[in-house]
């Protein structure tokens, strides 16, 4: 489910909202401040789309143009917050993690806080509760005088075996790395720039040369590019001299599999999960789910299986983790299931192909209220819309029309148009394309309300 273009920390996989969205709304409230989002500029408009829905307005949205990992992620923010408010306090947070008891995450926050007032940079280790080796580990020392729950980091560690991960939850003092910080903004950037002065100057030159794009902060591609990835933990934490350490059990989870999944969420009676339309005969515990089309299952035991419009995932619990052979199966064989979904997020609203052919293909397109598609044109392919629902404002050449519902036209190769909805309400538009290549490449745009290519 988890796609490139759409990958998990923007879909809801144990609630009603998106992971993104559960994330900015745990930390919401008094004693928080409107969020800093950064993400993938691939991500910017469903990123915003869904910040809207929800009725979070973020003090910006920082478009990189490709991934740097967390170190200079976190740079930027810091040196956005410090440019603000030399003393800001900055809480950093993967949008992608399952925090089942907010309130206690909240409260370890609140010691956080009290313990990076003096300098130092905190971590979140979370208390495990079985051996994991999926997860790195934090040894922690002894307590820091005057500061309940709050401890020195005597070091990190890697991913263990299964004997070692069992040793360190039989010890105690070992606590999974969540990836999760708070440390005063400037404290971080003077820690980075004593170790990675180069990433620093590299991430202040990046905004320096960046631009507003719409609700948009797109920092500068050449200057991010210059940039080493890194983590935190690499690039700062395991070599700064005031790193402390919360103990929590916070219901955590960073939801990096399936199983992983199961383990936080509520099953029935037979330890089972099943979402969509599902019929089970003598399952037990297992997760299946589907996006749309009925499963079947009888007389399993311990097993996942997913199904989404384009592929169907069949596991044991055990063993879900190997997904991330099949990824790597499709890259090889240049394939797209594991880049995109069936259904394509635009910032107008979405499409999804519903019958493909070498000459021909059906998609189905919805377009939100006040959504506008790009003056262009094609080369290769003709399209034929009909609106199933709401009402269309269509350029075509020269000419504008208006379809209502059962109404169509149709658009031949290399005319011009666009396709608007003025209305309050989605419209839904069957297309079907005709033509020798159908490719999403062959599109010339002239006009594009959202400032694309």
């Amino acid at each position: 489910m988890s796609r490139t273009l759409y990958p998990k920390q923007l879909q809801a996989l144990y609630s009603d909202s998106s992971m993104l969205i559960e994330t900015v709304q745990r930390v919401s409230g008094d004693g928080f401040a409107d969020p800093i989002v950064i993400c993938n500029t691939e991500h910017r408009f469903i990123v915003a789309e869904q910040l809207l829905e929800a009725g979070i307005k973020p003090q910006a949205i920082v478009l990189e143009p490709e991934g740097r990992n967390t170190a200079p992620a976190a740079a930027v923010a810091a040196i956005l917050l410090t440019d603000r408010d030399p003393d800001a306090m900055m809480l950093l947070k993967p949008a992608d993690h399952l925090i089942s008891k907010p309130n206690a995450f909240v409260n370890a926050c609140t010691k956080a806080q009290k313990v990076a007032d003096r300098g130092a940079l905190v971590t979140f280790g979370i208390i495990p509760n079985k051996p994991e080796t999926g997860f790195g580990y934090i040894h922690r020392g002894p307590s820091v005088g005057g500061f309940d729950g709050c401890y020195d980091v005597n070091k990190f560690v890697e991913k263990p075996d299964v004997k070692t991960a069992e040793g360190y939850v039989a010890e105690g003092g070992y606590l999974w790395n969540s990836g999760m910080f708070l440390f005063r903004a400037q404290n971080y950037l003077d820690e980075l720039s004593r170790q990675c002065p180069d990433m620093v100057d590299a991430c202040r030159r990046a905004i320096h040369h960046g631009c507003q794009d719409m609700d948009f902060f797109r920092l500068d591609e050449s200057s991010f590019r210059e940039i080493k990835g890194n983590s935190i933990d690499y690039a700062v934490m395991e070599n700064a001299s005031n790193v402390v350490v919360v103990p929590v059990d916070m219901g955590w989870s960073d939801v990096g599999s399936w199983p992983s999944l199961w383990d936080v969420s509520d099953k029935d009676a037979s330890g089972n999960i099943l979402l969509g339309d599902i019929l089970a005969h003598d399952v037990e515990g297992s997760y299946v789910r589907s996006s749309g089309q009925l499963i079947a299952a009888v007389g399993v035991k311990d097993i996942v299986v997913v199904a989404t419009d384009d592929a169907i995932l069949v596991a044991p619990m055990g063993r879900a983790q190997e997904v991330k052979a099949i990824v790597k199966a499709l890259e090889e064989e240049g394939r797209t299931e594991h880049t995109v979904h069936k259904r394509v997020y635009r910032p107008w609203g979405w499409y999804q192909s519903m019958k493909a052919d070498s000459h021909y293909q059906v998609k189905q397109l919805t377009i939100h209220a006040g959504g506008v598609l790009s003056l262009q044109r094609h080369q290769h392919r003709s399209e034929h819309w009909v609106v199933v629902s709401g009402e269309a404002e269509v350029t075509r050449g020269d000419d504008i029309i208006r379809l209502a519902v059962n109404q169509s036209t149709y658009i031949p190769a290399g005319m011009k148009h666009r396709l608007e909805n003025k209305g309050n309400a989605p419209l839904c538009i069957i297309e079907v394309q005709t033509g020798d290549y159908l490719g999403e490449d062959d599109i010339e745009r002239f006009e594009d309300v959202y400032g694309r290519p």
